[in-house]
This record gives C-alpha cells, sequence and structure tokens, in this order.
C-alpha cells in the first residue's frame, strides 16, 4: 500500500475516497470529497510549485509557470492516481460505476487531490510530511512529459500573451457548474483581464472549462 494511503484517522481517508454520486445513495457514508479536493488543489500548487523552484533554479517564471501546469494537470493527476492504486478504493455510486467512473480522468484526478488533502490534514497540517511523500511522486514523471504538456497548455499561453500585451498580473478565472448529473457536471469558465471578459469555455471539469475558456480568448486576440 503506498504511503499517502496510511492514515491515523480511517474517517478522512474515507471522506477522501467517497465521490458524490456515492453519498447520494450512502446518506450513512457521512460526507464527500469536494472540500478535501479544494484543499488538496491548493496545495499541490504550492508543493509543485516549491519542487519545480528548487529543481530548475535557471528557469524563468513563465517556464516554471508552464511545468507547473503541466506537473499538476487532470491527466497528470489521473495518472498519480492509478499509481497509488486510487481506482481500486474510491467509492461511486451506480451510475458513475456503469458509465466508467473508475477510469475516468476528472474523478481520479479530484480523489488524488483529496487524497493530499486529507493526508495533510491527518498528519496535524504538517506540510512537510506531505512534500516527503509527494515529490517523489513528481519525480516520477519524465521531464520530456512535462516539457511536452507545458507547452501546448492555452493557460499559459493565454498568460504570456497578457503579459505581453496588457498586464503583469495573470488572467482571473471564474468557474461554476451549469449543468450535468453527479457524476458528469459540465463547468462553464470565464477568463478575464482587468475585469474584462476574454473568453468563455465549458467543460467536464474546471479545469478542462478554464483550459477551454482560456483557448476561446487565444483565438479572440489573434484574430484581432
Amino acid at each position: 500500500m503506498h504511503e499517502l494511503l496510511i492514515f491515523k484517522n480511517q474517517t478522512l481517508l474515507q471522506h477522501a475516497l467517497t465521490h458524490r454520486s456515492y453519498l447520494h445513495e450512502h446518506p450513512e457514508a457521512g460526507e464527500h470529497n469536494e472540500r478535501l479536493e479544494f484543499l488538496g488543489d491548493a496545495l499541490l500548487n504550492y508543493l509543485s510549485g516549491s519542487y519545480l523552484y528548487n529543481r530548475y533554479p535557471k528557469k524563468g517564471e513563465d517556464e516554471l509557470t508552464r511545468h507547473r501546469s503541466a506537473l499538476v494537470d487532470e491527466k497528470q493527476l489521473a495518472h498519480f492516481a492509478l499509481e497509488i492504486g486510487l481506482d481500486t478504493k474510491l467509492l461511486l455510486g451506480k451510475g458513475a460505476m456503469r458509465e466508467g467512473g473508475l477510469k475516468n480522468p476528472n474523478l481520479l484526478s479530484c480523489a488524488f487531490e483529496a487524497v493530499i488533502a486529507a493526508y495533510y490534514l491527518d498528519n496535524n497540517c504538517d506540510i512537510e510530511a506531505v512534500r516527503i511523500v509527494v515529490e517523489p511522486i513528481f519525480k516520477s514523471v519524465p521531464e520530456s512529459v512535462v516539457a511536452h504538456r507545458s507547452n501546448v497548455d492555452a493557460k499559459n499561453r493565454f498568460q504570456e500573451w497578457v503579459q505581453r500585451n496588457i498586464d503583469q498580473n495573470p488572467p482571473k478565472y471564474v468557474t461554476t457548474k451549469v449543468g450535468g448529473s453527479c457524476h458528469a457536471p459540465e463547468f462553464t469558465a470565464k477568463v478575464l483581464v482587468n475585469e474584462k471578459v476574454y473568453g468563455i469555455g465549458k467543460g467536464l471539469s474546471k479545469k478542462k472549462a478554464e483550459i477551454a475558456a482560456a483557448e476561446n480568448a487565444l483565438i479572440k486576440v489573434q484574430a484581432d
């Protein structure tokens, strides 16, 4: 069993592995993993940023930002989830199971984020305890994979355009759930620069919707 799944408080681990669809069928389970997902996303952004800053002392801000986005994007986090065996432990409702939820990159990536947060809480909010187990996972990703993904991320490319042409401040993304079912939600995102909307996109996850919004913004600014 991977160290990230060894918990003193088993209730925390159960919450991290419980999808909303499972809770609809088993209300006694108590809590789904979306709050933990929120915290885990923030922790992974910090830890990946710290890891890359120390690993690449000669790379600049733009390149580090692209690498970070690639290291914690949905596809890569889903791969991490499979590496530690979350596909055999995630608690899903019957509908989500029928639709292949255990292989769904969005559900797997969200579960990985939730487990990171739960592990942090289980270790008395000690970020160093999380770093010890997460950095070897980051190191397992071939540098060529990170470099390739970092070159194609629309959010990074739009941010670079904004910083070249408008402002040094990064674009702001506002994302909300707009439809879909509990196990296949649909999100919409707007990307704003100085409170002006530059692009709108939709996706099956917040991250995909934000990328779609960035792609939409790039199309618009390149057409001008």
